[in-house]
């Protein structure tokens, strides 16, 4: 299906992002115009200091645009308060980052449940069924009771991805993801991400690793905060 046909998530136009002031003054994103349709894997490409961070936390509510427009759903982000960009975030994002921060203490249902909790969802019966389905999704069911210090680095990142789906988000927020993993272990995660995307789901990944490439249908590079090339892959 063609992007045009498909929902815009996501439209931002001329956004830049400054830090500091004066002669300190850093310029980290140039007017920046981006679209995001459902469906989308889009890859963000660049080197360190290349501004691809600072793009995904633009995305993902965790941090203001000095100017430019951002609208998501069709809503003007720059109108809301903190209160309702964090319900927003809640709902409609999922993160994974390349460190996994999943919490020790807890076993891997109550690290997936996370976000039904913070959601207000207080029925433990429908949680622990939610983080059964999850995890079955991700391929490891057998996990649900483990400690996460039990669990190899690739599990771990499965867990932490279905923490990710558990609120059924629209979009998912992908940080270098397989960065912490092996490049067997890496591939299976990333074999799983794109199995996600064609059942539906609309994945934002940055990565400096050109190899993963190939799972994305769109790419954007990043060089000085402006982008240097945007494509479709397929």
């Amino acid at each position: 299906m063609e992007a045009t046909k498909r929902r815009s998530l996501i439209q931002m136009k001329d956004v830049t992002k400054k830090f500091g002031k004066g002669e300190l003054e850093t310029v980290v994103l140039k007017e920046v115009n981006l679209t995001i349709h459902e469906g989308d894997f889009l890859m963000i490409v660049g080197k360190s200091g290349s501004g691809k961070t600072t793009l995904m936390n633009m995305i993902g509510f965790l941090d203001r645009l000095t100017t430019g427009t951002y609208s998501f759903l069709g809503e003007d982000v720059s109108l809301l308060n903190e209160n309702k960009k964090s319900s927003i975030r809640n709902k409609h994002f999922g993160f994974i980052f390349q460190q996994f921060f999943l919490i020790d203490s807890l076993n891997v249902a109550q690290n997936v449940e996370l976000p039904l909790i913070y959601a207000g969802e207080v029925n433990k019966k429908d949680r622990l069924e939610a983080a059964e389905k999850y995890l079955s999704l991700v391929g490891i069911p057998e996990k649900i009771k483990a400690k996460t210090k039990e669990l190899s680095g690739g599990q771990q990142q499965r867990v932490a991805i279905a923490r990710a789906l558990i609120n059924e988000p629209l979009l998912i927020m992908a940080d270098e993801p397989t960065g912490a993993l092996d490049s067997d272990t890496g591939i299976g995660v990333m074999s799983l991400l794109r199995e996600l995307n064609k059942q539906g789901k609309t994945i934002i990944m940055v990565t400096h690793d050109e190899d993963l490439l190939q799972y994305a249908t769109r790419i954007i590079r990043m060089h000085d905060g402006s982008f240097v090339e945007e494509g479709a892959v397929r």
